[in-house]
C-alpha cells in the first residue's frame, strides 16, 4: 500500500519567485513539487505526495485565517494519510506558516510533520507539533529530506518513535524513562578521561554558552545627551533600497531621520522576515520609536535625537555578522558625538 501525502511549501520552493512573489495566494498542484520530489525519492514508492499546496509567505502572514481555511478545505477533500510542511530552514514567515498549518491539519486527526532551523520563530511551536531540526539554509536540504522522510514513514506505519536525539526532531518537552547499560558514574569518568587525553567525547548534558557584556556607566545628564536609535527589527525606507535580507542579513543600513518627527507608512517599512510585518508596516514607530524620542527631545528629557539610525535584521543573522555590524557603526556613532544608543528588537 502506498500512503497518500499532502505537502505544503512556499512560493520560493514552488519556483514562483522570492520576496517579490511572497504575496501569491494559495494554490493546489498535482503531485510533488520542489523538495517534495526529494521526499518521494526517499520513500521509494511506500508513500507518495499526491497534492502540493503552495502559499506565499506574505500572503499567509497577512491573511492567516483565510489561508488556513483554504488549506484545511483542500486537505479534507484529499483525505491524506499524512501531511508534511516545509522544510522552512531559517525563513521566519515560512516557518511560522508551516508550524501553524501543520497544527491546524493535526486537529483534523491527520498525522503531520514539519522541519526548520532551531532559531526559526516557527520552532516556538515545537511543544504542539513535531518539528525536525534542520540547518539554517536550503543548503541543508540534502540532510533534511532523508531525516524528515524517515521519521514521516515511521509515523505513517505506526512504529515506535525514538528520542528526539535519535530521530532528529526537536525536544517536545516529553520525558520518558530509559536505561543505559553503564552507570552514570562510569560514563562520567570515561568522558573525563577522554577530555584529559584530548580524545573526542559527547556530553549528555550540553550547557548553553552566553556572551557576557559589561554595561557602560550610566549617562550623567540625559537632558544634554545625544541619543541614537539602532534596531535589529529591519526598519528601512520604503522599497528597502539597500536590499537588506529578510533573514541571515549580510549587511546593515544607515539612514537619515533629520527633520523626521515620526515614521509613517508611506515612507518606511520592515524588511524583517521573522515576525508578522502588518503592525510594523502600519506604524514603523512601533519598532523604531522616532515619535517618542522626538517628544522627549521637545520636553527636554534628552538633549537631541541623533539624525541617523542604523538597522539590520536579527532573524537568523550570525552572531559574528552582528558583532561586525556593530563594531563598524559604533565607530561612526562615537565620531558623531553620540552619548548613548537605544537598540530595539522585535
Amino acid at each position: 500500500m502506498s500512503y497518500k501525502v499532502v505537502h505544503y511549501i512556499n512560493q520560493f520552493f514552488a519556483n514562483i519567485g522570492g520576496e517579490e512573489m511572497a504575496h501569491v495566494a494559495p494554490e493546489l498542484r498535482d503531485g510533488a513539487v520542489g523538495p517534495g520530489t526529494a521526499l518521494n525519492a526517499q520513500w521509494k514508492g511506500e508513500a507518495e505526495i499526491v497534492k502540493t499546496i503552495v502559499c506565499g509567505d506574505s500572503y499567509f502572514a497577512e491573511h492567516e485565517k483565510e489561508a488556513k481555511e483554504q488549506v484545511i478545505a483542500w486537505v479534507k477533500a484529499e483525505k491524506p494519510d499524512f501531511f508534511i510542511a516545509g522544510p522552512a530552514f531559517n525563513a521566519g514567515r515560512y516557518g511560522y506558516a508551516c508550524a501553524n498549518v501543520a497544527i491546524a491539519v493535526q486537529e483534523l486527526g491527520i498525522p503531520v510533520l514539519t522541519g526548520m532551523y532551531v532559531e526559526n520563530p516557527g520552532a516556538d511551536y515545537k511543544d504542539k507539533v513535531m518539528i525536525v531540526s534542520t540547518r539554517d539554509s536550503a543548503a541543508g536540504m540534502r540532510q533534511a529530506a532523508p531525516t524528515m522522510a524517515k521519521l514521516a514513514m515511521k509515523i505513517m506505519k505506526g512504529e515506535k518513535i525514538g528520542a528526539s536525539v535519535e530521530e532528529g526532531y526537536m525536544n517536545m518537552g516529553v520525558r520518558v524513562n530509559m536505561f543505559e547499560e553503564e552507570r552514570g558514574a562510569k560514563r562520567a569518568v570515561d568522558m573525563l578521561i577522554n577530555k584529559l587525553n584530548d580524545k573526542p567525547f559527547v556530553t549528555e548534558y550540553p550547557m548553553p554558552s552566553f556572551d557576557r557584556v559589561a554595561p557602560n556607566k550610566a549617562v550623567k545628564d540625559l537632558s544634554k545627551a545625544t541619543i541614537a536609535l539602532c534596531t535589529s527589527g529591519g526598519i528601512v525606507p520604503k522599497g528597502n533600497p539597500d536590499h537588506i535580507e529578510s533573514s541571515s542579513a549580510s549587511h546593515y543600513g544607515e539612514y537619515s531621520i533629520a527633520g523626521v518627527q515620526a515614521l509613517d507608512e508611506a515612507g518606511w517599512e520592515t524588511a524583517h522576515g521573522g515576525y508578522d510585518p502588518i503592525y510594523a508596516n502600519a506604524n514603523p514607530n512601533r519598532v523604531l520609536p522616532v515619535d517618542v524620542l522626538r517628544d522627549m527631545e521637545k520636553e527636554g528629557l534628552i538633549g537631541k535625537l541623533h539624525d541617523k539610525f542604523y538597522t539590520t535584521v536579527g532573524n537568523g543573522t550570525a552572531v559574528a555578522s552582528a558583532k561586525k555590524f556593530a563594531a563598524e557603526y559604533a565607530q561612526k556613532l562615537v565620531a558623531d558625538g553620540v552619548d548613548a544608543v537605544i537598540m530595539t528588537s522585535t
